[in-house]
């Protein structure tokens, strides 16, 4: 099977059995060979030979002036020396000459999430790179083989808390709360496989707000083509503020298909004086209306169906599925390869480039097992220091969300399959600088918590989730075990400033007040949570929020990005690790600040940015 290629070359891809040094056609999950060739006059200019068998592990790559019957000469990277190359030496037949041949990815990208689909994707484009993507947990190829759980994003991310879809970490959100889930994705896609799809765009003072920081590249006149660059927005299409070619498709609910409770929610707000915003992801947008999601025809569209979708065919790209990393290899402060779990068994993979893109959990939590972070921290647990980075693991961001809930009359009707969040309402909170700092989302389909007994089916009423943008208290990361498979500790300290506590107060109290707007007369019976008590004094309903404050699952931060002069920034503005070669931190993780909007996108957009940076040579 031949492909053609840029410049005329060639590729031709057979499975080679190495016995009788036969050449037969390439067939799924056994050894097999291309070759990459140019015609030169009357003969064969070999420019590469790659050979894989059905472990990915044992991969052999060479270059070659021609092929039989002249020799051949290869290039063998080793994980302890990966630098100059070593010769396998000369042999008249192929099979001879592919012998422990041992190839070194160009890029190895732990984590096929919302960043690490994007980065493998965008660098496989490049046919003369070589990409290896690692990722935890299960791969479904076509949208036909995913499990409804992960297809359907209607019940938001309620379906996957106790999956095994989803990590199922847990955390601490502050002194007086009970342990919270923590859901982050564990299958191709990662947590935009798993998320409540809410395609929401920080605001652009976020981004300016990075840059300000030190990290110049990050203007959001820098990043907005990579935000249009993302998307397939099937209302506003190609326009100003948007892009119909993107790979993420993303839609918003139309008046007609507005649930009772959501236009309730939307005139509530309206009649409250909030302005009509049509386009939540319009840079100048505050207000009331539609959420814009990544969910067309309820098909959660992750990065999975969005981007790898359009990569696998590449012969330059491996995706394997099932794997845990368990740190990464260094030698001195050059990363040069990984640690990997598969079927109960250990390996090392080599690459010239490791790129975490683990998520704001897993990224830091690898740097720490590998040795890199606070040095006294990773002597504690008796692990030798590659290089001390105080940052790493700390300014853990997040949105703290707090449940404001109603029992709704008995005719009203509560459908666990019908969409649960189309409406969200985003404004300043009063004497805040920060714009759009507070935000409610409308859910027509609210359930009890699934750690404290609820099912996701099991209907209490319906519930408005106020969310802070924001917020002042930042939280930590630390190590619990060196065991990988121990999650590390979550310290997210909410609501330790009275700032965020005042702020939360408004929300719940605004909230309060939407739903005596007659439209809700017909539709709610009662309040649930918090009770009349809970709100009679500002004391009272401190204490309310900090039991009740749980996580927006946003989490950010634990890498933060920064200038040199920043002790506690982990990498540089193009993902470098400081004080490290050859590895970059690709997620949310970097983010100096959570911003005002549901993370997703920005994530996406940072894989974007930094895919060009790294195909820039930057």
């Amino acid at each position: 099977m031949d492909k053609n290629l840029d410049g005329g070359a060639t590729l031709q891809h057979t499975r080679q059995d190495v016995a009788s040094g036969q050449l037969v056609a390439r067939q799924d999950e056994r050894p097999w060979l291309f070759v990459r060739y140019e015609k030169q006059g009357s003969g064969i200019d070999i420019l590469s030979l790659w050979y894989i068998d059905a472990s990915f592990y044992h991969i052999y790559h060479a270059t070659a002036a021609s092929l039989l019957p002249h020799s051949v000469r290869c290039r063998r990277p080793s994980l302890s020396a990966p630098g100059p190359e070593a010769c396998c030496g000369e042999s008249p037949l192929l099979p001879m000459f592919l012998e422990d041949c041992l190839m070194q990815y160009d890029h190895i990208v732990l984590g096929a999430g919302s960043a690490g689909a994007i980065v493998a994707t965008r660098l496989s484009e490049d046919p003369q790179r070589s990409v290896l993507l690692i990722e935890a947990g299960p791969d479904y190829p076509t949208l036909e083989q995913l499990p409804d759980e992960v297809k359907h994003g209607y019940a938001t991310a309620t379906d996957i808390m106790v999956s095994d879809h989803n990590w199922q970490f847990v955390g601490k959100a502050t002194d007086k709360a009970p342990e919270m889930m923590v859901p982050r994705g564990k299958v191709t896609g990662g947590s935009s496989a798993i998320n409540g799809q809410v395609f929401l765009r920080g605001v652009p003072q976020d981004y300016d707000a990075w840059a300000a920081m030190g990290n110049d590249e990050w203007h959001f006149e820098h990043c907005f083509e990579y935000l249009r660059k993302i998307e397939t927005d099937t209302d506003f299409g190609d326009s100003d503020f948007h892009s119909a070619n993107g790979p993420i498709i993303v839609r918003r609910f139309k008046r007609d298909e507005w649930l009772p409770d959501q236009r309730a929610f939307y005139n509530a707000c309206r009649a409250a004086g909030f302005p009509d915003s049509p386009d939540h992801n319009h840079p100048d947008a505050t207000g009331i209306g539609p959420v814009p999601c990544n969910n067309p025809n309820g098909i959660r569209w992750s990065t999975a169906l969005g981007y790898l979708s359009q990569a696998r065919h590449r012969l330059n790209l491996t995706i394997r599925p099932d794997c845990m990393v368990h740190r990464i290899i260094f030698d001195g402060t050059k990363a040069v390869g990984v640690e990997v779990e598969s079927g109960g068994q250990r390996f090392t993979v080599a690459g010239k480039e490791i790129i975490l893109s683990s998520g704001a959990i897993a990224s830091p939590h690898l740097l720490l097992l590998s040795g890199v972070g606070p040095q006294e921290h990773l002597r504690s647990f008796n692990i030798p220091v590659v290089h001390h980075l105080p940052g790493v693991g700390q300014n853990l961001r997040d949105h703290p969300i707090i449940y404001i809930t109603w029992r709704t009359q008995k005719e009203h009707p509560l459908d666990p399959l019908a969409p649960r969040i189309q409406m969200a309402l985003r404004w300043t909170a009063e004497g805040s600088p920060l714009r759009n700092d507070l935000m409610i989302f409308m859910s027509s389909f609210a359930t009890e918590r699934v750690n404290r007994g609820g099912d996701r089916m099991e209907p209490l009423g319906i519930r408005m989730l106020g969310v802070l943008d924001l917020a002042t208290s930042a939280g930590e990361l630390r190590l619990q075990s060196t065991d990988p498979h121990v999650q590390p500790f979550l310290d997210y300290r909410y609501l330790q400033e009275e700032f965020d506590r005042r702020r939360m107060r408004e929300m719940v109290r605004r909230a309060v007040q939407l739903v005596k707007h007659e439209d809700f007369q017909s539709i709610i019976a009662e309040r649930i949570e918090p009770t009349d008590a809970e709100l009679a004094s500002d004391e009272a309903l401190n204490e309310y929020l900090l039991r009740e404050v749980t996580t927006g699952q946003h989490i950010s931060g634990t890498c933060k990005m920064g200038p040199a002069s920043d002790p506690m920034a982990v990498v540089d503005q193009h993902g470098h690790v400081r004080g490290i070669q050859n590895l970059r931190v690709v997620d949310a993780s970097i983010m100096p600040d959570c911003i005002r909007a549901n993370t997703n996108v920005t994530t996406m957009m940072i894989g974007e940015r930094i895919a060009d940076f790294i195909r820039q040579g930057r």
